[in-house]
């Protein structure tokens, strides 16, 4: 359904009228200002499925944008279930790839050991069917944020990013950075392209 402000059918009114109709599942395409996201967490709170996407750094940030809208934190902690965050980055050519050994520097910028290193990390040449570019396709890393209790205490909290990623590190969590990192080493990507789309912090 495609929102179409002129005539007032906004992302909240379209929203509200399809409540009305009892759905199981509702997908909002982006949540962008107060009334959308309260209307979105109501919907989660009756006993809906909701979907939507949110405009953030990282999946912590997801958390911390709500509450900045004004949506209070126990809110937050009730509704949601889990906060995927993901980027898209390029893959290395298959047919020019080469064999690349980083310093430990370089290593240490991706969150690895120089033991961690394998003979699959590579880095791009460029050739024709990559148009000397080096890459050719992509795909996506991903860090899963999943409501505990631990976390919706933080949350109740009003805790802010930082909390939340030291308390879900802690848990095992795996981050944006260290899903690329484990694509780098298994010679998916390269290490300019993991930096180029990721935060510094890895802590």
């Amino acid at each position: 359904m495609q929102v179409n402000p002129k005539i007032d059918l906004t992302f909240a009114s379209g929203l509200r009228s399809i409540l009305r109709q009892d759905p199981d599942v509702i997908m909002v395409g982006e949540i962008r200002d107060k009334e959308t996201a309260e209307i979105a967490i109501t919907a989660a709170l009756t006993g809906h499925l909701v979907f939507s996407t949110l405009h953030t750094n990282d999946s912590f940030g997801a958390v911390t944008r709500l509450v900045d809208m004004g949506i209070e934190p126990f809110l937050v902690s009730s509704s949601i279930l889990a906060v995927l965050a993901q980027r898209l980055i390029r893959k290395l050519c298959p047919d020019c790839r080469e064999p690349f050994r980083p310093s430990e520097q370089e290593l240490a910028r991706i969150g690895l050991k120089p033991t961690d290193a394998t003979g699959k990390i590579s880095r791009p040449k460029g050739c024709r069917n990559c148009r000397n570019t080096g890459y050719r396709g992509r795909m996506a890393i991903q860090e899963l944020m999943i409501m505990d209790d631990d976390i919706r205490s933080l949350v109740m909290q009003n805790a802010d990013a930082a909390m939340l990623r030291r308390q879900c590190t802690a848990q095992g969590m795996t981050l944006l950075r260290q899903d690329g990192a484990a694509r780098v080493l298994r010679g998916e990507t390269s290490i300019e392209e993991l930096l180029r789309v990721t935060q510094e912090d890895i802590d």
